[in-house]
């Protein structure tokens, strides 16, 4: 994913737009006929398993209990950091990493076992374009032994009840095209695709651009 959108087209009027009831995340819009919307099942499945336990929220997965924090302070920072270096497509310095999370600490949330962070997002949100109010995910990241427990779908749901509560009018990222597993979590969470971006990142490989209208 890269950390700056700098060139997007207008959503054209023939794409499918999702709607998000950030109250009861269950709870799925459907204003008009050709509209995407989210999948009633999966919003479902993993809302129920969040249950509020004082500083965050929990989720209990067998043996493991996933606890969801939000970012805290800089001694968090090499541990983030380390997670998600991990995953990326392209290298990003402290100062990245920095940018993101000291302007918006409250759109960084940690997915902890106990005192390792197993999983981490980070995302923005300022006006785009002097008229709505854009989000954006700029990392997301899953240690490799904690996958397939809906830890990074707890995240993105996270990142969104916060974004709408900030008032954003939609949400946006980019992923590589081949990144199969990430277009199908994002697209099981309502997520469309908007835009291809042609040698995007730095090894080459074209990016798809998602979107997600909250409005």
């Amino acid at each position: 994913m890269n950390t700056d959108s700098t060139t997007e087209n207008s959503a054209q009027t023939n794409h499918k737009e999702s709607k998000v009831d950030i109250e009861d995340l269950t709870s799925i819009a459907n204003e008009s006929e050709g509209r995407h919307r989210l999948e009633n099942d999966t919003i479902s499945n993993v809302a129920s398993t969040l249950t509020t336990n004082g500083c965050g929220l929990v989720v209990e997965d067998d043996d493991q209990i996933i606890s969801y924090v939000s970012y805290e302070s800089e001694l968090q920072m090499p541990n983030i950091m380390k997670l998600i270096q991990k995953d990326l497509s392209e290298p990003y310095s402290i100062y990245t990493y920095r940018y993101f999370i000291h302007n918006w600490p409250k759109l960084c949330f940690l997915a902890m076992d106990e005192a390792n962070v197993v999983g981490a997002i980070v995302c923005k949100l300022d006006v785009h374009k002097q008229s709505n109010k854009r989000g954006y995910i700029a990392m997301l990241a899953v240690d490799e032994n904690y996958r397939r427990k809906k830890i990074g779908s707890n995240l993105v749901l996270l990142s969104i009840r916060a974004m709408a509560a900030e008032d954003a009018d939609e949400i946006v990222l980019e992923t590589e095209i081949t990144n199969k597993s990430a277009l199908r979590l994002y697209e099981n969470l309502g997520f469309v695709r908007d835009k291809r971006l042609f040698r995007y990142y730095l090894n080459g490989v074209d990016a798809l651009r998602l979107k997600l209208w909250l409005k």
